[in-house]
């Protein structure tokens, strides 16, 4: 204010070398604190690295380590089940799924054993069970794994019938192909555990699906009207049998009665004859009194002649008499 002007020169803070290399190792510093420790998820475990080489696994949770670059952490999801798809791509899963619209008919397209082609679409889930083996035995593990998936699925539904592969025999085919390729894991060392095959879909190729739907139609028809045969068969034959065996039966019993019946009118004749001759006058008049006990009451007109017998008057026959003159 008093005419005095005074002039401020603002210098800017000079950066020495010394004051650069205490930055550059501050940073440094930094870095290798923060690269010691790490955190492990509950479904991993952690594999370090000593200078690229496998030093040791440890599990879930915060562990220390040597600083970068001298040691280094791979996580594997060990309790994680993972999949590969194989003819198809799911590209948002949920209540609508959504799957890419990729042709992937190349891994898909399988040649059955009686030379027919299907389209097989499968999903192989499995986990990691060894880690160790899952990172170092085998390059590219994944490819290798979905290689293996399908060598072994089409060499299982080479060895059925198109049927087999279309209709009943799929869970035997899952069931196989798991079996196999969890042999083939363990022999190469890839360190997977396979947990499932499902089979999504196995249908023919489009290009066929109309003939290949009408051969099933008759070959449902056939296997109706065998059904139908069968079915016939079973009731008509048993019951011919059935009716066979009463016939038999039947002749058994009547020949048996018979047999009996004429035993005992054999033995009847044997007792009457024995006593027949013990006393003939006496068998003799008791068969002629019998004999007469039956015929008597069938006999309408009885006359009776005895020159001894008194007290019965004759009697004409006059009503029989009269009916054969009235006309």
């Amino acid at each position: 204010m008093n005419g005095d002007t005074r002039v401020y020169q603002f210098r800017s803070p000079r950066f020495t070398g010394k004051h650069v290399i205490i930055a550059a190792l501050a940073i440094i510093a930094i870095l290798l604190i923060t690269s010691t420790w790490f955190t492990v998820d509950p479904e991993e475990t952690g594999v370090v690295l000593r200078f690229g080489r496998f030093a040791r696994t440890v599990p879930s949770g915060l562990h220390l380590k040597l600083p970068f670059p001298f040691e280094s952490v791979v996580k594997v999801p060990v309790e994680r089940q993972l999949k590969e798809e194989f003819g198809f791509r799911t590209l948002e899963a949920g209540v609508r799924t959504e799957y890419s619209k990729e042709d992937l008919e190349e891994e898909s397209l399988m040649l059955t054993g009686d030379l027919n082609v299907a389209v097989v679409e499968w999903t192989a889930q499995f986990r990691v069970r060894d880690p160790y083996k899952y990172l170092f035995k085998v390059r590219n593990v994944r490819q290798t794994f979905r290689d293996m998936n399908e060598t072994v699925m089409r060499e299982v539904v080479g060895d059925r019938s198109v049927n087999e592969v279309l209709t009943v025999g799929r869970q035997e085919i899952a069931l196989e192909v798991e079996q196999r390729l969890q042999a083939l894991c363990d022999q190469y060392e890839t360190g997977i555990k396979v947990e499932q095959i499902v089979l999504q879909d196995v249908n023919p190729p489009d290009a066929v699906k109309p003939s290949f739907n009408e051969v099933n139609q008759a070959q449902q028809e056939r296997e109706k009207m065998i059904n139908q045969a069968r079915a016939d068969y079973n009731q008509v034959i048993p019951r011919a049998r059935g009716e066979a065996l009463q016939t038999l039966e039947q002749a058994k019993g009547f020949a048996t009665d018979r047999v009996n019946r004429a035993r005992g009118d054999a033995e009847l004749f044997t007792q009457v004859h024995a006593a027949y001759s013990r006393a003939p006058e006496v068998t003799r008049r008791r068969m002629y009194l019998e004999t007469m006990g039956v015929i008597y009451p069938k006999v309408k007109r009885k006359i009776v002649l005895d020159e001894a017998l008194r007290g019965v008057l004759p009697l004409l026959p006059l009503q029989e008499t009269t009916q054969a003159v009235k006309p």
